[in-house]
């Protein structure tokens, strides 16, 4: 999960991250922000964060400001209305990646998830948490 070059062009509003193994990721500032992953946005302690009551998104709340790099791990970004708490992690970044195949590789992973024994989908076994699965 190395990214080798990261581009956050403010005017279109699109983050681009190429990665280690010659993948590209691309957002869209939108879709970013729907991303967030601070506590804020998620939740936490069981409860819902404020993007999990579906609201609408204003342009200021999707507009990019700035981007920093948080360590070696993260991105942080400043969306227009103040908002800059979400660390988006690069795993995160590239788990999430909503390029067409990672979305397909994504949905064939949770297909095989649901239909496997002990599943939660299948309702036998343990039921677990899994990071990120929200």
């Amino acid at each position: 999960m190395t990214p080798l070059r990261i581009d956050a062009n403010r005017a279109e509003g699109t983050l681009r991250v190429e990665w280690a193994d010659g993948h590209v990721t691309a957002y869209d500032a939108a879709t970013l922000r729907w991303l967030c992953p601070c506590a804020y946005c998620r939740g936490e302690a069981g409860m819902p964060g404020w993007l999990d009551t579906n609201p609408t998104l204003t342009a200021e709340q999707t507009r990019l400001v700035d981007l920093s790099i948080v360590g070696n791990y993260a991105l942080q970004p400043l969306w227009g209305d103040g908002h800059h708490t979400g660390y988006y992690t690069y795993m995160l970044l590239r788990d999430r990646c909503p390029c067409d195949e990672c979305s397909r590789d994504r949905d064939r992973r949770h297909e095989a998830h649901a239909s496997s024994p002990g599943s939660p989908a299948t309702g036998a076994g343990d039921r677990h948490w899994h990071g990120g699965d929200r």
